[in-house]
């Protein structure tokens, strides 16, 4: 017989599965839920049956400072990070899975976690954007021996060249110079697949995240790197880490944590494990 004390028992569990805690309660409860997104080499993928990435050893970090247990959450990347926001940190997603205590590599913008509707209210009050932690760019992947001298990316008017599906380089490169590249992009479901077309010759650049393409080109030493198009708007940002608004208190811990990983050369470090270029946000230049 189930009694009233035991629903109120199983209800309390199963709430700390659904809701995100606040920084009482995950030291209270000893482990933290960190949402990172699934298959998103080299930031975050499992390997040989093990959760690797950098967002991976920054969660661990985090867990190991905080003294407590890290539960990892694999999200999959809606469509816009509004959806992403709401699905994971605020709300949860209709189908269910609950929400995390704190989401890793979201893009770190005040205009953006500041921005209003046509009423004023602010759009996303219920999620506090913090801890600005890389700099990320757009960065071009080229092979050196079709193209010996890279200048300009009008060059792809002759030269073909490869793009993940439906994102930002892909609707550049569609679009630049009045539309002229367009028959010479290639389209890939993924980064990593459009690097192997690089590696047999089917096109002549990648163009892309510099961290993937540092990761997807490890084995392709000859093949030259260079800065994202002035055209494609933001070349370069900022990733931080979002938590529900009411929990600063967690977020005021892992800056803390954070800041301690950038300044002490930690960061910079974890990210040349994996064979990448670390870049520290402007918040942290001069330290």
């Amino acid at each position: 017989m189930i009694t009233r004390l035991s629903c109120l028992l199983l209800s309390f569990w199963w709430s700390g599965l659904c809701v995100a805690l606040s920084f009482d309660e995950i030291q209270r409860a000893g482990v933290i839920k960190v949402g990172v997104y699934r298959d998103f080499a080299p930031y975050s993928f499992i390997d040989q049956g093990q959760a690797q990435g950098v967002d991976v050893e920054l969660a661990r970090r985090i867990a190991d400072t905080l003294e407590v247990d890290l539960q990892l959450r694999w999200m999959i990347a809606d469509e816009n990070l509004d959806d992403d926001l709401r699905n994971h940190v605020w709300k949860g997603h209709y189908m269910g899975g609950g929400v995390v205590d704190l989401m890793l590599r979201v893009p770190y913008d005040r205009q953006y976690a500041y921005k209003v509707d046509q009423d004023g209210l602010v759009i996303n009050d219920l999620v506090h954007l913090f801890g600005p932690y890389q700099e990320e760019r757009w960065s071009l992947l080229y092979d050196n021996q079709q193209i010996p001298k890279f200048q300009t990316y009008a060059v792809f008017q002759y030269q073909p060249v490869a793009v993940e599906i439906d994102t930002v380089p892909d609707f550049y490169m569609t679009g630049a110079f009045q539309g002229r590249l367009r028959e010479h992009v290639h389209h890939y479901v993924s980064l990593g697949e459009a690097v192997d077309a690089l590696a047999q010759h089917k096109v002549s650049a990648v163009m892309g995240m510099r961290a993937q393409l540092q990761w997807f080109r490890s084995p392709l030493q000859r093949y030259q790197e260079t800065v994202g198009p002035s055209g494609i708007g933001k070349q370069h940002w900022a990733i931080g880490m979002a938590v529900k608004d009411s929990y600063r208190q967690l977020a005021y811990a892992v800056t803390d944590i954070i800041s301690a990983m950038v300044t002490s050369g930690e960061m910079a470090a974890t990210y040349q494990h994996y064979g990448l270029t670390y870049e520290a946000p402007e918040h942290y230049l001069g330290y």
